[in-house]
């Protein structure tokens, strides 16, 4: 592998609420998933976050979730697919018109925690999800888990399906990502977090938190800014790569 994307989700403060360093994570990703006021971020937040991306040279990707504030979107939300698709065109809109303000655009769609997590499987919500992206513009890429049905209808639409692996979360044996509220979900220690980059990205596996090794092709890489450490360990991502001879390149 040449290259590869990293990605992280930012933008995710609000109000006087501050959550991440987003402007010192734009020194080792290079594609920027930011939220959009639903889970997270405000107006301010989000043309300031899309200012300091643009400004570090990287690509903008708006980070649509479920319409839950007070959890963080991380919540299973059982909305209509008509309310879930609008939902999602009203964040990438917010994103697009915010971002336009500072000279940037939006490149793709990612979405986030629970809708993140949710269609996976669940069909009729990935559905929505993609419905709502072609509707705002087919050129957007879908960037989601190896295998889920969100990527699988996004193909099946015309629109790109990226694949997405993580630095710092932990695997089921089946390639979904192991829930937050196990222990082990998490990876904090900044080796371990390399190990498994590194695995991905060079052999194109993951070992799963049962110790089965899963293959995982993936086009980008997600380090999150939210995590204790967060700056630091994408900086030993980014380095960990490059001395292997792998690039930290933007798919869109």
């Amino acid at each position: 592998m040449a290259s590869i994307d990293l990605n992280s989700d930012v933008g995710e403060s609000f109000g006087r609420w501050t959550l991440g360093d987003d402007a010192a994570m734009f020194r080792s990703v290079s594609s920027a998933n930011v939220a959009c006021g639903f889970h997270a971020g405000d107006p301010s937040v989000i043309r300031n976050t899309s200012r300091l991306a643009a400004e570090a040279g990287v690509v903008i990707g708006a980070h649509v979730g479920y319409r839950d504030l007070a959890g963080f979107g991380r919540r299973f939300l059982d909305v209509s697919p008509t309310e879930l698709a609008d939902d999602v065109v009203y964040q990438i809109g917010a994103l697009q018109a915010l971002a336009a303000t500072v000279g940037a655009s939006v490149r793709y769609v990612k979405p986030h925690g629970g809708l993140y997590n949710a269609i996976v499987h669940h069909t009729a919500q990935a559905q929505a999800v993609v419905d709502a992206v072609k509707s705002v513009d087919p050129s957007l890429a879908i960037l989601g888990l190896p295998g889920s049905e969100v990527l699988r209808l996004a193909e099946a639409a015309g629109l790109r399906p990226v694949q997405e692996a993580f630095a710092d979360r932990a695997y089921n044996p089946d390639g979904t990502l192991v829930s937050r509220s196990q222990a082990g979900a998490v990876l904090h220690h900044t080796d371990a977090v390399v190990e498994h980059v590194l695995r991905m990205a060079t052999e194109s596996t993951v070992r799963a938190i049962d110790g089965t090794v899963l293959p995982l092709h993936a086009e980008s890489i997600c380090v999150h800014g939210d995590s204790p450490g967060a700056v630091a360990m994408a900086a030993a991502v980014r380095t960990a790569l490059e001395k292997t001879g792998i690039g930290i390149k933007p798919f869109a």
